[in-house]
């Protein structure tokens, strides 16, 4: 249990909650090993805690409505109530159901070494993923050219999108429950469907009541006057809001931080809302009176970030292009700074949006250097989302930023976006293999077979999203989120059943080791002759033995340099990457939208791919998402870096963000906040959507790649999440530290 501050000053028990987060994630890095995720926030595992899982299926796994929601209801009752007196707030989430499911890529060190669920997962069939029910919905078919691609296909995926938390302010838990029996009687022939909702419902009831009965204890053994009344009033919040919807701006932040653990720990869902658009009311309501002040205010909102760092979209204007900047945005920023820890706060950038706000949001990127805030481009993703057809500007301002790369119109759309990706470095790889033996070798021949493979890899990823769209309902159905999504209580329907937008997201990724190559083959083989192309397949087979070899291809002019013909070809890439998936026919209203992004599977993507032309080793990392390949450039790179990632944007409302981690060896003063802004608005200006910043000492960075342990609570921006840089593995740490920049 966290120590109570003597003095019990909001300033002094900020910083021991912010020290026993720290504390907690290393402790949780014992317990689960290395974690190249999210940091979530989760608290360590207590001694004693046990799950022993119900599977409905011969694969290892459970599945569909019963099995979802049978061992849901295990999970979320096997949680402890979770109480610091230091807090306004309480609740916490330690484990997740995904972790039951056989799926190795979740599965912490400490169930790793429970023998019982380890033999229980163990699978009856030879399946990718036990997370999707093959023995009712195979896909055999599509597995050649899956892994012939390298392709993440978005089958098994779960969460990746957005609730309309307005459902649930209005509703409150037993709202959902009345909600639920209403449209039972409506729709009788869905039994299973709300069974399995109400079961849901009752089960995040009782672990809120399990919080009111461990404060009551609390309340009961205090002797502190200024911790008892705390206590008190955390319990009458709590009470208050166990049936009843939220009232107050205090009820509202307690209310979303008991669904956030209920969903994290269902499907890991971090999607949150409009921060300062949605607490508002509240806000000002409670203001008006006299039971809210704005110290107190910052405190819940801080207390909401610590609880778990979903992600939150703060500014950004409405459908009439009026700033929705407001105090309580400025409010947000203040209470991020004054907690400190990993924020996936995005700040919405728009011509008509508060300047000083904007100013704001980057006096604390450098002040901290935490890696918060991110920034989004309005128009680029407005306009662009727009383009897809019978969506107008209301709802493209409704798609807001909740993920680590993607936009979702909350309670509306099916997006599965950051789930689906193809590796075009495999697909110049598979390319490149063909040509080999062709007489006529050319990078315009290279082009064209790549093309046919591109075509091949997308047809092949389109089937595997409508299997998932048609049965995840039956495998993965979202009970938790479906409860604050339009349609499906009402229909007695699974939210990837009746969804009223499914505007799909395929990210490519290895852009950069694409277009490098391209480029090198141009430039050193067909313009200068300085390699032939018997000498470039030669290495290529064997990983460059010839350093003289890949010292000259590695040197060819490359993308992100500004003007080269590697440039020309990253350009080149992301047209014909956008008209091919444009051109995939979807059934029943799908869309496809294209992106760049590899979020945090450089790694994984890079074992599967051979030599390259650029000069790259064989199975070494690939380029991350929009980026560059590291050490592009020595003068002026992040300037370079963003104009050449603006020149790459896809258009159609899906992001290729600049991820960028340099020193820009500037103070958080009027000077350094206007170079860093300028970056930002100059990005945006050129097309660019998103913007990930790590601002980082080199000195500190380098030191703590090789003792973590010297800066515990040192935060990156690893892709589009945040993680404390301690918990990562070494070899996700050495990527952030290679992408690092000095200057601006």
């Amino acid at each position: 249990m966290p120590t109570v501050t003597n003095n019990y000053t909001y300033a002094d028990r900020l910083a021991a909650m912010r020290e026993t987060k720290v504390r907690h994630t290393l402790e949780k890095r014992k317990q689960n090993g290395f974690t190249d995720l999210d940091d979530f926030g989760t608290v360590p595992i207590s001694e004693g805690y046990s799950v022993e899982p119900l599977y409905n299926s011969t694969n290892g796994s459970f599945y569909g409505y019963d099995g979802m929601c049978e061992n849901f209801c295990r999970v979320i009752d096997a949680h402890e109530p979770y109480i610091d007196p230091n807090e306004m707030l309480c609740g916490r989430w330690r484990d997740m159901l995904v972790n039951y499911r056989g799926d190795p890529h979740y599965l912490p060190d400490w169930l790793k070494k429970n023998p019982k669920t380890m033999e229980l997962m163990k699978s009856a069939t030879n399946q990718w993923s036990k997370r999707w029910d093959e023995q009712r919905f195979p896909y055999d078919h599509l597995k050649p050219l899956q892994a012939k691609y390298n392709i993440a296909t978005g089958i098994d995926g779960d969460a990746h999108f957005a609730c309309d938390y307005r459902i649930g302010f209005e509703l409150g838990f037993g709202g959902f429950l009345e909600k639920i029996e209403k449209y039972r009687k409506i729709n009788p022939d869905k039994k299973d469907f709300y069974d399995a909702e109400e079961r849901t419902v009752k089960a995040i009831i009782r672990f809120v009541e399990r919080h009111c009965e461990k404060l009551r204890e609390m309340i009961a053994a205090e002797e502190n006057a200024a911790v008892k009344e705390n206590l008190e009033t955390m319990l009458k919040t709590c009470e208050n809001i166990t049936y009843d919807a939220p009232k107050t701006f205090r009820e509202v932040c307690q209310w979303t931080a008991f669904f956030n653990c209920a969903s994290r720990i269902y499907t890991r869902d971090g999607a949150g809302f409009q921060l300062d658009g949605l607490l508002w009311p509240y806000y000002q309501n409670d203001v008006k009176a006299g039971i809210l002040d704005d110290e107190t205010a910052k405190f819940l909102i801080a207390n909401l970030l610590l609880i778990d760092p979903h992600y939150y979209q703060i500014s950004g204007v409405d459908e009439n292009d009026v700033d929705r900047t407001n105090h309580l945005s400025y409010l947000i920023l203040e209470a991020a700074d004054s907690i400190n820890i990993a924020c996936n706060l995005t700040v919405r950038v728009h011509k008509n949006c508060d300047r000083e706000f904007q100013r704001k949001c980057v006096y604390y990127l450098i002040k901290n250097k935490n890696a918060w805030p991110r920034f989004c481009n309005d128009k680029s993703l407005a306009e662009g989302y727009m383009r897809n057809g019978d969506i107008d500007k209301k709802t493209a301002r409704e798609r807001i930023a909740v993920g680590c790369n993607w936009m979702c119109v909350p309670g509306k759309e099916f997006p599965m976006n950051d789930t689906v990706k193809i590796n075009i470095a495999k697909v110049l790889d598979e390319s490149l293999k063909d040509m080999k033996n062709e007489e006529n070798k050319s990078s315009a021949r290279l082009f064209e077979i790549y093309e046919s493979h591109l075509k091949k890899a997308i047809e092949v990823t389109a089937e595997g999203i409508n299997l998932h769209i048609d049965h995840a309902w039956e495998v993965t159905p979202e009970l938790v989120m479906n409860l604050m999504m339009h349609n499906t209580i009402e229909r007695g329907e699974d939210i990837s059943q009746c969804a009223e937008l499914y505007t799909v997201g395929i990210d490519g990724a290895g852009l950069a080791v694409v277009a490098d190559s391209f480029g090198a083959i141009e430039s050193r083989i067909e313009n200068e002759g300085l390699v032939s192309w018997e000498t470039l397949y030669e290495n290529l087979e064997n990983d460059f033995a010839d350093e003289r070899v890949r010292a000259i291809m590695s040197s060819a002019p490359k993308y992100c340099q500004g003007g080269t013909v590697s440039d020309a070809w990253a350009q080149k890439l992301t047209d014909s990457w956008v008209a091919a998936i444009k051109a995939q026919k979807m059934p029943e209203g799908r869309k496809l939208i294209p992106g760049w992004f590899s979020w945090s599977r450089t790694i994984e993507y890079g074992s599967k791919v051979g030599a390259t032309p650029n000069g790259r080793k064989a199975t070494t990392p690939i380029s991350h998402g929009a980026n560059p390949n590291a050490h592009f450039r020595t003068d002026g790179a992040p300037t370079a870096q963003s104009n050449g990632i603006a020149s790459v944007q896809c258009g159609y409302g899906n992001t290729a963000p600049l991820q960028i981690e340099f020193d820009p060896m500037v103070k958080a003063d009027d000077e350094g906040i206007d170079l860093v802004l300028n970056l930002i608005l100059g990005h945006f200006e050129q097309g660019g959507t998103l913007i990930n910043i790590n601002v980082l000492d080199k000195e500190k960075i380098l030191k703590a790649n090789e003792n973590p342990d010297l800066y515990p609570d040192l935060v990156v921006r690893v892709t589009g999440f945040t993680a404390y840089f301690a918990s990562l593995s070494p070899q996700f740490r050495q990527l952030v530290v290679d992408r690092f920049l000095t200057g601006i």
